[in-house]
């Protein structure tokens, strides 16, 4: 839904013509990928939206491709995320222990699509991967050779324009000079129409009501010297996160799980050709459950403002917005700068340059190049490296299969810090996901 609007909104301006989409779940295909098909009907009647069930159909001559996978489905994920927690260990599935169970699954089947970008589609196409954990599975794909793959998440550009919307700004008022990781970066500085408010932003009251600020204190903020990454609340709060998902009635995998199957059961039975205006009742209420208890079992933080969803309203399009952005800039001819997961290069002093960040990059025709941070805070670094030798050692493990360098991957991820720990949680996971690639060594 939200990619149908985003693409359909832009795709006149932008020379789309037709766009695939793509699900081997034929049930969630039929209904949600009718649902995007109307959405993008109704906003571009001129755009050719197809739905298939095939791979080689979705990307045979593609320009671009945008990935978003969940193998195994929500069942998978409260299995991963209760592994965990079972061990005492946070089991969020981005920057928790969970995360590298899922790109264990993810990874394979990543790889595979990779495999027929390369055989299928335009010599020059760009794969924008948003499956989680981007992170791990962004440094693994460009470990095996992908280099035309890009990690997008819309969590700095969503903080950003919820600053944009606190300071009552149009939208693309605000730029961010953000280096780090996936789900755990820090703004170095931001922009208001090219003044530099974020001292202001770290002092406003008002901030830490009506933005995802409210999990943080002021005073960490003053201390990094910086606006951080909402996820960075796992790390800076890591025994509250634990103490209040444990004590939840459900952890967030299993609430996403409830609401996905109560929301679909309910979707069977609409036409959403005919009654798409009912089935998109149906799905803001049950999605706007889901994103207005975002965060909230980890840190006992509601949204204030409540979630909805006008396929018209003009919006900064998620994820689908990052990689428009791209799009739109490398048609155009001239540079911009966006916030993307891509290779160190130099940028960040202390890392490797094949190590891939989550940083503010120029973009051109070309592709992307990293703006250079050189020296950052030293604590802030310190997380970042350790959290990076987590990622490198996953890549390792998930590429070559390898128990052992899971283990020792584990074992240096700060949200475990147990070499006792991590081999119970990797015998785990290996059983866990033996059904989808077998045996580990």
């Amino acid at each position: 839904m939200f990619l149908a609007k985003s693409i359909a909104s832009r795709a006149e301006q932008l020379g789309i013509d037709k766009l695939y989409f793509m699900d081997n779940n034929e049930m969630k295909l039929k209904i949600y990928g009718e649902m995007a098909r109307q959405t993008a009907k109704r906003i571009c009647p001129a755009l050719d939206m197809r739905l298939t069930a095939s791979g080689e159909e979705a990307i045979r001559d593609a320009d671009y491709v945008i990935t978003t996978i969940r193998v195994g489905g929500d069942k998978m994920r409260v299995a991963d995320e209760r592994a965990a927690l079972d061990l005492g260990v946070l089991g969020q599935e981005t920057t928790g222990a969970a995360g590298f169970s899922f790109a264990m699954r993810s990874v394979p089947a990543l790889a595979e699509y990779c495999e027929l970008v390369k055989r299928l589609a335009k010599p020059e196409c760009k794969v924008f991967n948003f499956t989680n954990p981007a992170g791990v599975v962004s440094q693994t794909l460009r470990d095996m050779g992908h280099d035309f793959t890009y990690g997008i998440c819309d969590a700095p550009s969503g903080m950003l324009r919820s600053f944009e919307k606190l300071y009552g700004m149009p939208e693309g008022s605000a730029e961010g000079e953000v280096y780090g990781l996936n789900h755990l970066s820090y703004f170095a500085s931001i922009k208001m129409c090219g003044k530099e408010v974020m001292p202001d932003i770290i002092e406003n009251d008002k901030a830490y009501e009506k933005t995802d600020l409210r999990y943080f204190e002021k005073d960490l903020l003053r201390r990094r010297g910086g606006v951080l990454n909402e996820y960075l609340y796992y790390f800076y709060y890591r025994e509250k996160a634990l103490q209040n998902i444990l004590a939840a009635s459900e952890t967030r995998g299993e609430q996403i799980a409830r609401i996905n199957e109560a929301m679909t059961e309910e979707l069977r039975g609409v036409d959403a050709e005919k009654e798409f205006d009912r089935a998109l009742e149906i799905f803001e209420k049950w999605y706007g459950e889901r994103e207005n208890n975002y965060m909230a079992s980890e840190t006992g933080v509601k949204r204030a403002q409540p979630w909805h969803f006008d396929i018209y309203e003009k919006d900064d399009g998620g994820y689908a917005g990052v990689a428009l952005k791209y799009i739109e800039t490398a048609l155009s001819g001239k540079k911009s700068s966006m916030i993307l997961c891509v290779p160190n290069d130099g940028a960040i002093k202390g890392l490797e340059d094949g190590d891939v960040v989550e940083i503010t990059c120029d973009i051109d025709g070309n592709g992307a190049v990293p703006h250079s941070f050189g020296a950052v805070d030293a604590q802030n670094l310190e997380l970042i490296r350790r959290v990076k030798n987590y990622e490198r050692l996953a890549s390792e493990a998930i590429r070559e299969r390898s128990a052992d360098k899971a283990v020792d991957a584990l074992t240096l991820h700060p949200l475990v810090n147990s070499y006792s720990i991590a081999k119970e949680l990797v015998k785990k996971y290996t059983e866990l996901n033996k059904d989808y690639f077998g045996e580990w060594k």
